[in-house]
C-alpha cells in the first residue's frame, strides 16, 4: 500500500507541493524538459552520477519517469525550483529502480538528487532534501531510507550526513562499488 503522506487518489498520485524558506519542490512540467536536459548533459553534474551526459532523447524518459513514479509507488522525484525567481534549481525525491544491485536494495526508498551546476554550492540540495525526507516522514510507512553515493563525491556525502545518513558500507551496481548509506525514520 502506497504512503498516505500529501498525494491524493482522486488527484492520480500526483506529487503535493512542497516550500521551503528558498525553494518549491513540485511535479515535473514539460517546460521543465530543457533546463533538466541542459543539467543532464553538463558533464560536471554527471560526473560522479554514471559519468556520461544524457542526450535529450534520455533526458525526456528520465522526465516521464519520475512523473510517472507517483502513481506507480506513491512517492518520487520532484522539480526544485527557486520559491523568488522559479528558477530551476534540479531535482529530489524517492524511487525504488529495481536496481540489480548486490545486496538489494529493493523495496527501500532510494533518494537521489541532482542540481544545475550554477545551484552548487548554496545549501540548495540540503535544503531540498530535508523537506524531501520530512514529507516521507509524515507519512510514517518507511521506516528506513538508503541513497548511493560514487566514493569520490564528498558535497553529496556531506548533503547526506547533514540529513542523519549514516554509512552502510559499499554496494556493487554496474560492476562498479559505491557507498550505500542508510537512514532510519527518527522515532
Amino acid at each position: 500500500m502506497p504512503p498516505s503522506n500529501g498525494w491524493d487518489e482522486r488527484c492520480g498520485r500526483s506529487p503535493p507541493e512542497i516550500e521551503t524558506r528558498r525553494l518549491v519542490l513540485a511535479g515535473h512540467r514539460r517546460e521543465d524538459f530543457d533546463p533538466l536536459a541542459a543539467m543532464w548533459a553538463d558533464v560536471d553534474v554527471v560526473r560522479y552520477i554514471g559519468g556520461k551526459p544524457s542526450s535529450r532523447q534520455e533526458s525526456w524518459t528520465r522526465l516521464l519517469r519520475n512523473r510517472g513514479l507517483w502513481p506507480v509507488l506513491g512517492y518520487g522525484y520532484w522539480v526544485i525550483r527557486e520559491r523568488q525567481t522559479e528558477r530551476f534549481v534540479g531535482e529530489v525525491g524517492f524511487a525504488d529502480f529495481q536496481r540489480d544491485a548486490e545486496p538489494s536494495i529493493s523495496g527501500t526508498p532510494e533518494l537521489g538528487w541532482v542540481l544545475a551546476t550554477w545551484a552548487h554550492g548554496n545549501g540548495y540540495a540540503s535544503e531540498a532534501v530535508a523537506a524531501a525526507l520530512a514529507w516521507l516522514d509524515r507519512g510514517n510507512q518507511f521506516h528506513k531510507v538508503v541513497c548511493l553515493i560514487d566514493s569520490g563525491n564528498t558535497a553529496s556525502r556531506r548533503v547526506a550526513e547533514k540529513n542523519s545518513f549514516m554509512s552502510s558500507g559499499e554496494i556493487k551496481l554496474d560492476g562498479n562499488r559505491v557507498s550505500l548509506l542508510s537512514r532510519f525514520r527518527p522515532t
